[in-house]
């Protein structure tokens, strides 16, 4: 090649270089966020769905993404996650929504209700129904966008200091428990307590409380609640599945470049996935201990579950009568509930009944 025409395409080269680099690096733009979670580091399945988050928006942005993960109370306490997000005061943070009852109840429905979904139904309306869209629809009011980020599985009843033998035992009960649980739990005469997981040990230590409900073995373990209270009730009726979610600040999540806002949709996803793993793989042997340890398991008597039915339907109806978008997302959520019993109690239920009889016939 002659010397005049190897430079000519050189310069060709180093000019097409010259574009091309300012061209990724606009792209591929440093962005630093801060996520503020409403769950204490001592419980590593809630809290490790943060830290999830943040490992793969970083990993896959070559450290570009960075998201600064906070435990509740080190920027805003757990229960004011939303607050601090819709403000701008954080970016983003990683919540249950159902904390948020009091501003309005159509929160609870993307988290937990008595007598909703199972883990994987909510999954189900989530990715494949209409539970996202329904669910970004009514967030856009509070300036956040949402990610699904993490559930427990279906969850335990709490722990009592005193037995459950008949609904008037539960009258006077000052009970902590969350969402409109703790709404049904009223028409029963419970004094329902909204507590931050921090917070409920010395409560229940304390006597300020009566029982309280968390999560299930291996979180409760960790809280230490076997210590002050030695009745364990099942199922939480409540919680058949709870789900988290991250929430995003809204113009936060509008300036993010498109790839960076399918690096945190993935994140999320496996934050979600992870988390209920680690709880099924966990609650196992840690509900053995407990056990080991003197604690009492018990399972609600069937005319309480029956009675706090009835009282959530009433409930429901009440809120259905007077808050136009919680009945268009309780009636969208029941229809699907429904068709997925229909499904589950063909297949899944079947199945996984057959496969417990036959362990305890060993």
């Amino acid at each position: 090649m002659k010397r005049r025409q190897f430079l000519k395409t050189a310069g060709v080269g180093v000019a097409a270089s010259a574009v091309a680099a300012p061209a990724i690096a606009q792209s591929m733009p440093e962005v630093k966020w801060r996520l503020t979670s409403s769950f204490p580091k001592s419980l590593d399945t809630l809290w490790g769905a943060s830290e999830t988050f943040a490992k793969y928006c970083s990993e896959a942005t070559d450290g570009k993404f960075q998201v600064q993960t906070f435990a509740a109370g080190e920027i805003v306490p757990a229960l004011q996650a939303l607050d601090a997000v819709s403000a701008g005061t954080v970016e983003m943070c990683h919540t249950a929504t159902y904390y948020f009852v009091g501003k309005d109840p159509t929160w609870a429905l993307f988290c937990s209700v008595p007598f909703g979904m199972n883990t994987r139904q909510q999954n189900a309306w989530f990715y494949d129904g209409d539970g996202m869209k329904l669910m970004n629809e009514f967030a856009r009011k509070s300036n956040v966008y949402a990610l699904v980020g993490g559930n427990t599985g279906a969850q335990m009843g709490g722990w009592f200091r005193k037995e459950i033998n008949s609904v008037a035992d539960l009258n006077g009960l000052k009970f902590r428990i969350a969402g409109l649980a703790g709404r049904t739990l009223q028409k029963l005469g419970v004094v329902p307590q909204q507590i931050a997981g921090g917070e409920i040990y010395p409560a229940l230590e304390k006597g300020t409380i009566d029982a309280a409900e968390w999560v299930g073995p291996y979180d409760d373990e960790k809280l230490g609640f076997q210590k002050v209270a030695r009745f364990y009730y099942y199922p939480g009726w409540w919680e058949g599945g709870t789900p988290q979610h991250f929430l995003i600040n809204s113009a936060k999540w509008a300036e993010l470049p498109k790839a960076y806002q399918a690096v945190a949709t993935a994140a999320a996803g496996l934050a979600n996935v992870e988390e209920t793993a680690r709880y099924d793989a966990r609650n196992p042997q840690a509900i053995k201990r407990l056990v080991a340890g003197g604690a009492q398991l018990k399972p609600f008597p069937v005319p309480v579950m029956e009675a706090c039915f009835k009282a959530a339907n009433e409930m429901f109806a009440e809120i259905n009568g007077t808050n136009a978008e919680f009945k268009k997302v309780y009636d969208n959520m029941v229809a699907f509930r429904n068709d997925e019993y229909l499904w589950w109690q063909v297949a899944e239920y079947t199945y996984d009944t057959f496969m417990i009889r036959s362990r305890s016939r060993g």
